[in-house]
């Protein structure tokens, strides 16, 4: 008999097309995969280990469709006051991703990792900087998740922001990669651009090139602010999406991040090449850049997911940040809860299916073994019309007990397996100082 680990003994939400909601239920898995997904007591028969979840919620592993693991090192940073987004990438975060190097590289990335196995997210989408530290940077944040144990799709920030030697470091960087990863399994590769206000014609060709050679996509942020749009217009008299689109830029493997400002052609170009954006709801909320029309896009059938932009790891958090935006856009409280459902739980999902090749986001038969235990005993009854009221309302003030991915504990009782968070925070706390000097001299 195989090695088999029962999480069970808890209410098991599905998720995914079924919905299915499960008392007494389990999961059942073997490897990396979900071989069965049931009653407990049926399941117990067949495995050889078993975490007992104690009557609480079982779920998929959370995704984030768009994290910035550089940022960490900001926290607590004195600056300038920045009074527009312009002056924020300037006074801030070109500032801190030249301060770093490759080991801060490697710490500020750890950090993150470990609340994302504290949140219950398995699975995240990166965009990396450190202009200063290129060569090795991607392969740096790959051991760090690999020590985790988590799934990551990473990209280098290709820019002409530092040169054109540095937009030919960023290509190559993130060629290098592409390389590394393109076996498959826990890893995988995008080509990343800081957005089309930093890269020329040349740069973003030499991207969308590198992007087709490795059949993958881009993530780019795309009109953030009004001046993304207001760089494109001036020096290329066409919008932001217009000149990716020229470029052959977009399509069903590209990532739009952000699309704030956005106009009806630029959303028709996104739905007809299949582009997926992602909604950072609390970033634009922290940058005062808006908030993206996220109603409009799905009603075009747009696959928009959602992202934290680096501000959280903590995806219940940031849906209900998605939930509580749209109702203050709107000034209707009716509105926003089915469009946050969608991004978190259906379009994450069928995004980082693509990307790994295994179907994640959902518990059944199958599927990858990511699958958290969840603080939270349903106080009120949990069906399949009410599950996704309990994760955002019920679910989201607790804490995550136990957290497995790939058929791996990460978690187990609240307590981290794979880092030693203590240590990595020393550690990380006798470089800071240095690293700010060096961000504080420029």
């Amino acid at each position: 008999m195989a090695d088999t680990l029962l999480i069970g003994h808890g209410t098991v939400f599905t998720l995914g097309p079924s919905g299915r909601v499960i008392p007494n239920g389990g999961v059942l898995i073997e490897g990396d995969t979900i071989v069965d997904v049931g009653p407990s007591e049926a399941l117990a028969k067949r495995a050889t280990q078993v975490i007992d979840a104690r009557g609480r919620l079982i779920m998929p592993g959370l995704i984030c469709a768009h994290h910035h693991l550089y940022s960490t090192f900001a926290c607590g940073i004195a600056g300038e006051p920045a009074h527009n987004f312009v002056e924020v990438l300037e006074k801030l975060w070109w500032k801190l991703d030249r301060a770093l190097d490759l080991e801060d590289v490697y710490y500020s990335a750890l950090i993150p990792l470990a609340r994302c196995i504290r949140s219950g997210t398995t699975t995240i989408i990166d965009h990396h900087a450190s202009p200063n530290a290129i060569a090795g940077s991607l392969g740096r944040i790959g051991d760090a998740v690999t020590e985790a144990g988590i799934r990551a799709s990473l990209c280098y920030e290709v820019t002409d922001r530092n040169g054109l030697a540095g937009a030919q470091a960023g290509l190559d960087e993130s060629a290098a990669w592409l390389e590394r990863c393109g076996s498959g399994g826990m890893l995988h590769g995008l080509v990343g651009v800081h957005a089309a206000m930093t890269v020329g014609e040349e740069t973003l060709k030499s991207c969308v090139e590198l992007a087709r050679k490795y059949d993958t996509g881009l993530h780019i942020h795309v009109a953030e602010s009004n001046a993304d749009q207001e760089d494109s217009l001036s020096k290329y008299g066409k919008r932001v999406i217009a000149r990716l689109d020229d470029m052959g830029g977009l399509g069903p493997k590209t990532l739009a991040i952000h699309c704030v400002h956005v106009d009806d052609d630029e959303i028709e170009r996104l739905a007809k090449s299949g582009t997926v954006v992602v909604h950072n709801p609390q970033s634009n909320m922290n940058n005062a850049v808006g908030c993206a029309a996220v109603p409009q896009l799905l009603e075009r059938g747009i696959p928009v997911c959602l992202g934290t932009d680096g501000m959280t790891s903590n995806m219940l958090e940031e849906a209900r940040a998605s939930l509580f935006i749209r109702h203050h856009v709107a000034e209707d409280p009716a509105t926003g809860f089915g469009e946050t459902v969608q991004m978190l739980f259906d379009h994450n999902a069928a995004l980082a299916t693509a990307c790994f090749g295994k179907t994640l986001g959902v518990l059944e038969k199958g599927a990858a073994a990511d699958v958290i235990v969840m603080d939270y005993t349903p106080f009120t009854p949990a069906t399949a019309d009410n599950a996704y009221g309990h994760l955002l309302f019920g679910a989201a003030a607790e804490r995550v007990d136990t957290t497995v991915c790939a058929g791996k504990v990460l978690m187990r009782e609240g307590k981290l397996e794979t880092l030693d968070v203590a240590r990595f925070a020393r550690e990380a706390l006798d470089r800071t100082p240095q690293t700010w000097t060096r961000f504080q001299a420029q």
